[in-house]
């Protein structure tokens, strides 16, 4: 009665303005949602590479019952209870490559930024900050720039000379000695004594240059006046951020960037790059649909172009759409229990019986990652392709017909290129929702550090057995770590920015595709 009351009110135009204006109000708070959602990841994900200042921070220890001071960066920062908290990553004497502390605004004496502090990065992603002081290499020298880039430099040359003195001489003696033991050749046989003292001596070598190499060291002074040494063969970059012009933190942006997409995982998963979670995914992606498209595309094909319209094609296609809300965990016990430990422990019985107990197929790994979001992600493609095919006029259909083409070539010559853009839409739904799926493949292949990445140089070369990193994986990892770690927070971020460029280009590549499909076979 209050619904017709309200009509008879309105005119009309009044009533079309309402709803415009209701639809407008709520695309608006979706809009500012999802842009929030964005601007966050954003702005906390690219601080993660913007070299932020480095502070000198005075502090009341409770521990000690006396003031300290350190240097420290701040990664957040937040009030709490009326009081003001800062969440630090700092270097002292006690602990050079970083620990992080909150520090309360009671307990906090004096935050100064330090215009000579370096943040210098080693390579197992650890952070040292402090004054770079003196370089040792017999003799202290005073730092800069240019000479610590000449000792560098030098240490480089070294480490590759133990490089090359270990895949060229030791790694063929190895080969060799490995050689006389499948021959049964005794221990003190001449051609193995030989072996060994050539071992030796390329060992004496390689010992002798790492002597050389350690010696070259750089000693860093915390900010309360004690140095502390690091080699420079674990340190990666030194920088001083209060020094760096607009140009010069633009070029460590830019540097860390691409350090965070070609490196890996570095402190557990907390600092370096994410190179193989990002190839991981990549790959799992293009597997799933190469797996999903041509089945979902046939069954999609025989639904509507072949099977009769009766009771059964109707209940396979409200099974094919209830499929769609299952949820994606179901989907992972079910690829772990068919394929993984059936399927794929049949497969080892069959073919990989000389290696069991230890399995090959009979595990979690790509192909059963790939091969279960195909199963997840197939309704999609079913239903998308089905509303593609729906949309070519039957018109078409009789045209072939009368022109003497079968069934077969009016489908795969008409009425497929017809449909090309509906079933790209699909893909792109696959593709979306694949990559940003954790649970199930957490069950299935996805872990939190694979070692090897599923292609290398060995044969055969693709390796679908191998378990993989995702960077879905990795956020989830990361969410736990950042209610301890602040730089693991941040990271985060910039993961979940990663994974969101890289589900919007697989997107991109995908609306293309289907534009291109839609101007050759709707247009012309």
């Amino acid at each position: 009665m209050i619904n017709i009351k309200f009509h008879r009110l309105l005119s009309p135009s009044q009533r079309q303005s309402f709803v415009m204006s209701i639809t407008a109000f709520f695309s608006a708070i979706l809009l500012l949602a999802l842009g929030s959602m964005l601007s966050l990841i954003c702005y906390r994900g690219l601080a993660y590479f913007w070299p932020s200042p480095i502070y000198t921070v005075s502090y009341y220890d409770a521990k000690l019952e006396q003031a300290s001071v350190v240097y420290g960066q701040i990664f957040n920062e937040y009030e709490e209870h009326g009081e003001y908290i800062r969440w630090f990553l700092y270097s002292s004497v006690n602990h050079p490559t970083g620990n992080q502390m909150l520090l309360e605004q009671s307990n906090t004496l004096s935050v100064v930024e330090s215009a000579n502090s370096a943040n210098i990065t080693l390579k197992d992603g650890r952070t040292v900050m402090g004054v770079p002081a003196k370089l040792n290499n017999d003799g202290r020298l005073d730092y800069s720039p240019q000479r610590y880039l000449d000792m560098a430099n030098r240490v480089a040359e070294i480490q590759t000379d133990i490089d090359n003195i270990q895949v060229q001489h030791l790694s063929q003696i190895h080969q060799q000695l490995a050689q006389l033991d499948t021959q049964d050749v005794a221990d003190d046989a001449p051609a193995r004594h030989k072996l060994n003292n050539g071992f030796s001596l390329w060992q004496q070598k390689i010992e002798s240059l790492e002597r050389q190499r350690n010696s070259y060291v750089l000693d860093v002074a915390m900010a309360d006046g004690q140095t502390v040494a690091i080699p420079l063969a674990d340190i990666e970059s030194v920088f001083v951020p209060g020094q760096l012009n607009l140009l010069g933190r633009w070029q460590v942006f830019l540097r860390n960037i691409g350090q965070f997409l070609v490196q890996a995982p570095k402190q557990a998963n907390t600092a370096g790059g994410v190179f193989p979670a990002l190839f991981g995914t990549v790959l799992m992606v293009l597997v799933m649909t190469l797996i999903v498209a041509p089945f979902g595309v046939m069954a999609a094909v025989y639904l509507s172009e072949y099977a009769p319209d009766n009771f059964l094609t109707s209940a396979i296609r409200i099974s094919v759409s209830n499929m769609a809300s299952v949820p994606s965990i179901v989907y992972g016990v079910f690829g772990l229990g068919f394929f993984v430990y059936t399927l794929g422990g049949n497969i080892d019985s069959l073919l990989f019986s000389d290696t069991l107990p230890a399995p090959t197929m009979g595990t979690p790994g790509l192909f059963w990652a790939a091969l279960t979001m195909a199963m997840l992600t197939l309704p999609v493609v079913i239903v998308a392709t089905e509303e593609g095919l729906r949309r070519v006029p039957q018109g078409l259909r009789a045209s072939s017909y009368a022109l003497g083409a079968t069934k077969a070539e009016t489908v795969l010559r008409i009425v497929l290129p017809m449909a090309s853009p509906g079933i790209m839409t699909g893909i792109i739904l696959a593709i979306a929702r694949a990559a940003g799926e954790v649970a199930p493949l957490m069950l299935v292949g996805a872990v939190k550090f694979a070692p090897n990445l599923p292609v290398d140089g060995d044969f055969p070369y693709f390796h679908l057995d191998r378990q993989f990193m995702h960077l879905g994986v990795l956020i989830y990892d990361g969410a736990f770590h950042s209610q301890t770690d602040a730089k693991g927070a941040s990271m985060m971020f910039a993961t979940c920015l990663l994974l969101l460029l890289v589900v919007v280009t697989l997107n991109i590549l995908a609306v293309i595709l289907r534009a291109r499909l839609r101007n050759r076979y709707l247009v012309n």
